[in-house]
């Protein structure tokens, strides 16, 4: 099996099949108004692109910004006044 494209349409009809084809043969496209819409892959894949490595504070210990000299100030005025 390999990746394919489906229309809404047809992947409605053979939501089955996406599923299983996405599991063991690859990223299904599915296709709305000749458009791609999503994407069906595995769970697995998913998980392991979607995982974060690192926290916010490993990520500015490693910016190129930190011993840059880079002085940022905090405005010490109130809020901006918004007219609704």
């Amino acid at each position: 099996m390999t990746a394919a494209t489906w229309t809404v349409a047809e992947a409605k009809a053979r939501l089955s099949e996406v599923i299983e084809r996405a599991r063991s043969g690859g990223p299904q496209t599915i296709t709305k108004n000749g458009r791609t819409a999503v994407v069906v892959v595995d769970a697995e894949e998913w998980e392991r692109k979607a995982r974060r490595s690192g926290n916010l504070a490993e990520f500015f210990a490693v910016s190129p910004l930190r011993k840059s000299g880079l002085k940022i100030k905090r405005s010490k005025e109130g809020p901006r006044k918004v007219v609704l």
